[in-house]
């Protein structure tokens, strides 16, 4: 299916969202705050990204920011859960937000919207032949200071 990056400081929060998307046939590659996530990032690359937002070293927020600022996973999508409302200071660097407890079924279907629209995505544009890598990389705005 599609490999899952998925973010949680809490092992049984990982463990119980590890087991549902693993059942939904995705490769699950699981990280203990941001700082560990944009380390496994450059050697998982992922096609979607789950991400708490309260963790220590480096919080959702930060986190999702960085990971905007790299070229390669600027447009992966990232949902944030969380147990607190929405953060509305910082930019939006998160695709979907999803409130703690979320329903499993919602964060499910979630996923399998992102996952089959990005490898919609990336089949129809091999068999049109667009090249897949380009010399040029899109500068984010939100990446600068």
């Amino acid at each position: 299916m599609s490999t899952v990056l998925l973010v949680d400081d809490d092992f049984e929060n990982r463990w119980a969202l590890q087991l549902a998307l693993e059942t939904r046939g995705h490769h699950v590659i699981l990280a203990d705050n941001g700082r560990d996530a944009l380390h496994k990032v450059d050697a998982h690359r992922p096609q979607l990204v789950i991400t708490d937002f309260e963790m220590p070293e480096m919080d959702g927020g930060e986190f999702c920011r960085r990971l905007r600022c790299r070229g390669a996973f600027s447009h992966v999508p990232v949902v944030l859960l969380s147990g607190m409302p929405e953060p509305t200071r910082e930019p939006l660097g998160w695709t979907v937000f999803l409130r703690k407890p979320a329903s499993i079924d919602m964060l499910l279907d979630t996923v399998a919207m992102f996952t089959a629209a990005r490898l919609t995505y990336a089949a129809s544009s091999q068999a049109a032949g667009f090249p897949v890598a380009a010399r040029w990389r899109v500068i984010d705005s939100r990446c600068w200071p």
